[in-house]
């Protein structure tokens, strides 16, 4: 054990987690055990736990801890339910969901973060994963309905927002972030039955965007 991230692990917690009001013990359990260090590039080890986003390759970074917290509770995953992630990146939120005890089905749309994400989960012994490769917006993901949806790119329009609602379970969460720069919203979409879902504004930041979403229509002047 590496005592140096043993320590920063704690103080992210502490500093940068819990201040931004994420409360659940279960979350903070989960990113209190899982070394984020193991799933950042090699270049950023050092700055596994600081509060900023890291870039990953393919024009794409990991969201800070704080709003990986805050994407945690807000889906409240509980053992055994069906998660879709949208945007596997590194790992690093899939391996915080299923440590969380979701069955995950992940989908990455470059092949290289899926592959190294794929090896890395199973080099640290995280069950209950699938890493597919493919876009997770081009249509519904075979395997559902899901419990809880993890979309970890932003969204510039609501466009992609029927199709994911669509694969909701009754009751089922969605986690996404939808907006263009300056300004982002961090929304939770819950299925209340049938065609009825709510809608909730958690906060607000600003992330990349997925890749392959709908772009806004341009005005022409």
């Amino acid at each position: 054990m590496d005592n140096r991230f043993d320590l920063a692990r704690f103080n992210m917690i502490q500093q940068q987690i819990r201040p931004w009001d994420v409360l659940d013990e279960h979350v903070l359990e989960a990113m209190a055990t899982i070394p984020r260090e193991a799933f950042v590039p090699d270049a950023y080890r050092g700055l596994a736990y600081a509060d900023i986003e890291i870039p990953i390759g393919a024009g794409t970074s990991m969201l800070d801890p704080k709003v990986v917290g805050r994407l945690l509770q807000a889906l409240d995953v509980r053992p055994g339910e069906k998660v879709l992630e949208i945007g596997t990146g590194t790992g690093y939120v899939t391996a915080c969901l299923s440590r969380l005890g979701g069955r995950v089905i992940s989908v990455e749309i470059d092949p290289a973060l899926a592959a190294a994400a794929r090896e890395r989960l199973a080099a640290l012994k995280f069950a209950g994963i699938e890493v597919r490769e493919g876009d997770g917006l081009a249509g519904p993901i075979a395997g559902g309905p899901f419990e809880a949806i993890a979309v970890t790119g932003s969204m510039p329009t609501d466009a992609s927002l029927p199709m994911l609602q669509d694969q909701l379970s009754v009751g089922g969460r969605l986690f996404c972030i939808v907006g263009e720069e300056p300004v982002m919203e961090a929304l939770l979409i819950t299925r209340l039955g049938g065609r009825n879902f709510s809608r909730e504004t958690l906060f607000e930041t600003c992330v990349p965007s997925l890749a392959k979403v709908v772009e806004p229509e341009s005005f022409i002047f």
